[in-house]
């Protein structure tokens, strides 16, 4: 397996860690009162539970970390994670947006290691390009694209009880048939399903109805005959339209659009006026999600879809489909369009006629400090990243 792809990677948000240090620190709150019970049944003394609490335990570890960075026990300060807290900088309004959006790689910084420092595949649209400190630090801190999020992960028991509604085989059950297909959540093997095509369809159906929630990721792994589920927490994922599948069109349509706008307009009409109201019937992102027609996708689940760059792709593969749904044998070359402008991209003309999803927008791989340089697609990479450092510190 690749290291460095990053549907394989985790990362580790506030909530969590602060949940493992209290945990840590809770331990140690009731080893301290267990060790002064001890110490009383060997004195034969009375047990006062006032004298055997140290009040300060929690608040005292919590303190020392949040103001150090050492994450863990005061009195393991070597073994601990440094750096893990930081000063949130305050220059500028980019370099506060920045900072909030900074991921980092436990790598030892010296090592001259080149892999994990590099750009892979599975960055794209998940960590932006350009955004990158010089010097040591270089490839191993990252900044989060504008649009991807981080899964804050759902119990999985649901998704294994719907599975086993689905006729999915016990293990012992296990015939080595060409359709049998083993399936995971969350890396634990839960059973075999004969017909993984059927379930596939019926648990993205499920998913963008809402009964599953949005950020449960499914991937089927034709070649080694697996299915994959993962709804665990940390996981990059990045919002795209759906395509569907039969008109080749994105599933949101001009209505969706004017209800966005309304529902925008009608907001801002009411922080004009009164504040603490409720709009009547908002119309926003929920709504897009809940009606299947934005999705989340994660890297492992976006190697198993077919995503167009733009509407154009979409269009062109339309026009490459007969009314009648077969495809056209030739494809007639860009340039030889009537309507072909010499100064435009251009374009391969051996394209998909089966896109999934459809990008937001291209410009969603960049972060925040490089999505504002003006044709940032004109520049030497180098200046990008150049320019994604100092745009922090410009008044």
């Amino acid at each position: 397996d690749d290291s460095d792809h990053f549907g394989k990677k985790r990362l580790d948000l506030a909530g969590p860690l602060l949940a493992n240090l209290f945990r840590l620190l809770f331990r140690k709150f009731t080893r301290d009162i267990f060790r002064h019970l001890q110490k009383c049944a060997d004195q034969n003394k009375a047990f006062e539970i006032g004298s055997a609490i140290n009040k300060n335990t929690i608040e005292k570890g919590m303190r020392y970390s949040l103001a150090t960075g050492n994450w863990g026990e005061q009195a393991k300060a070597m073994e601990a994670k440094a750096g893990v807290s930081q000063v949130l900088n305050r220059y500028t309004y980019a370099s506060t947006l920045s900072h909030l959006r900074r991921t980092n790689t436990p790598i030892g910084r010296d090592g001259k290691i080149a892999k994990p420092r590099q750009l892979h595949h599975t960055h794209w649209g998940m960590v932006c390009p350009a955004e990158t400190p010089e010097g040591q630090a270089c490839g191993l801190v990252k900044n989060l694209a504008l649009m991807s999020y981080i899964s804050v992960g759902t119990p999985s028991a649901p998704i294994v009880n719907f599975l086993h509604q689905w006729h999915i085989l016990d293990l012992d059950e296990y015939s080595d048939k060409p359709s049998a297909t083993r399936v995971f959540v969350n890396g634990q093997w839960i059973g075999i399903h004969t017909n993984p095509s059927e379930l596939m369809k019926n648990l993205i159906m499920h998913r963008r109805d809402n009964a599953i929630r949005y950020e449960v990721s499914i991937v089927r792994d034709i070649r080694e005959r697996e299915l994959r589920i993962y709804s665990d927490s940390g996981r990059i994922m990045r919002p795209l339209f759906v395509v569907d599948n039969q008109t080749q069109r994105i599933k949101i349509t001009p209505n969706d659009i004017d209800m966005l706008q309304r529902t925008m307009d009608e907001k801002k009409n009411q922080d004009l006026a009164i504040e603490g109201q409720q709009l009547d019937d908002p119309y926003g992102w929920e709504q897009l999600l809940g009606e299947g027609k934005v999705e989340y996708l994660d890297a492992e689940e976006e190697e198993t879809s077919m995503i167009a760059m733009t509407m154009e792709d979409l269009e062109n593969s339309r026009k490459s489909i007969d009314p009648d749904g077969k495809l056209k044998r030739e494809q007639v070359p860009a340039e030889l369009a009537p309507d072909f402008d010499p100064a435009q991209r251009v374009k391969s003309t051996s394209f998909s006629h089966s896109f999934t999803h459809c990008e937001i927008h291209p410009s969603m791989i960049l972060g925040v400090c490089a999505s504002i340089i003006p044709f940032p697609d004109h520049n030497q990479s180098p200046r990008n990243t150049y320019q994604s450092a100092m745009g922090k510190q410009a008044m």
